[in-house]
């Protein structure tokens, strides 16, 4: 199944005009670079949906935080973290 994931979007990393652009979003505890180009009006503070790596819509904080504890109890974002280091 695919799934979009809510992140909220703490920085603008590169830019390369309005529209192409990329920043570090937030899941949690995991931050990822994500592709801005498709929600070229979002903004720093903004929640967005993402999915493969590019933001896709902006949602507002309420529908985040109510999909990432859908998400959560699902164990769904697991798949977010690195994996474990191997113990030596």
């Amino acid at each position: 199944m695919c799934l979009a994931i809510p992140g909220k979007i703490e920085a603008i990393t590169s830019q390369l005009d309005a529209t192409f652009r990329v920043g570090q979003v937030a899941f949690g505890e995991v931050k990822k670079e994500i592709n801005l180009s498709m929600v070229p009006e979002a903004r720093v503070g903004d929640y967005v949906m993402v999915h493969v790596g590019v933001a896709i819509s902006i949602v507002d904080e309420e529908e985040a935080n109510k999909t990432l504890a859908l998400l959560q109890q699902m164990g769904e974002l697991n798949a977010l973290e690195p994996p474990a280091s191997p113990k030596v």
